[in-house]
């Protein structure tokens, strides 16, 4: 389900929902929040012309964001719109992009043919003297089918494929939080190896204890890292005494 206004998101799902909502969107949000990662996703029917704000804070509000593209996907200009809004936050804020084709051909996408060239044949009647939105969804939908992607096809195992996806979401969600600290924590490794050297050349006290320093910055990192990799909410920081979770 949508998470609660306390509860602060990481993943937007991005789908049709008379295509995938009672089916694969929900088994792969209930995948995700299995691997306890939180989750935006709309349960509103869709009406009206415009996108309601709160549906562009949570896109902009995302670490990654997922688009699940359906065989009847173009037909949604709410869907087309929010793989626009889901680009721009790449664009400005290097949000994460990951891509799911369920039972459509990525070139379909890419291309707009099919189903989707249908779909954007009414969207050209429809907005005839608005082409320019027309031409921001179709090259949307070209740079978003280009992205490493998933797929789910009718001969493939759907619930190994939702696994997959959840588990390829947690790895790209880990790196956001602690890719920093990764390289710190190597270069710092590095760093107490030549300090270890150096110091058995040349056995004297200080230089035992600037090795020692160099150890303890990296048992604090480490820690640090872990704390991330928790992704705690914001009432639970206080607990964690000295060291803060990004």
């Amino acid at each position: 389900m949508a998470n609660s206004s306390e509860e602060k998101h990481e993943v937007f799902i991005c789908f049709r929902g008379e295509d995938t909502r009672n089916t694969f969107t929900s088994h792969l949000n209930a995948a995700l929040r299995r691997l306890e990662i939180r989750t935006y996703i709309d349960h509103d029917l869709r009406r009206g012309e415009e996108i309601p704000e709160r549906l562009l804070r949570a896109i902009k509000d995302a670490k990654l964001s997922v688009i699940v593209f359906s065989e009847n996907f173009a037909a949604s200009k709410w869907c087309l719109d929010e793989v626009v809004n889901i680009l721009e936050c790449k664009k400005r804020s290097n949000q994460i992009v990951v891509p799911v084709f369920y039972r459509v051909d990525p070139a379909v996408v890419r291309n707009q043919i099919g189903s989707y060239g249908d779909a954007f044949g009414k969207h050209e009647q429809r907005f005839e003297g608005e082409m320019n939105k027309v031409k921001i969804w179709r090259e949307a939908l070209t740079e978003a089918a280009n992205h490493s992607s998933w797929g789910c096809s009718l001969n493939k195992v759907e619930s190994e494929i939702v696994d997959g996806i959840a588990m390829d979401v947690m790895e790209k969600l880990n790196n956001v939080y602690v890719g920093d600290l990764d390289e710190q924590i190597r270069k710092f490794k590095q760093l107490a190896v030549l300090q270890d050297q150096y110091y058995k050349a040349i056995p004297v006290f200080d230089n035992l204890e600037i090795y020692r320093a160099t150890v303890r910055r990296i048992t604090e990192l480490e820690m640090e890292r872990s704390i991330r990799l928790l992704r705690l909410t914001p009432d639970m920081l206080p607990y964690v005494g000295n060291f803060k979770s990004h």
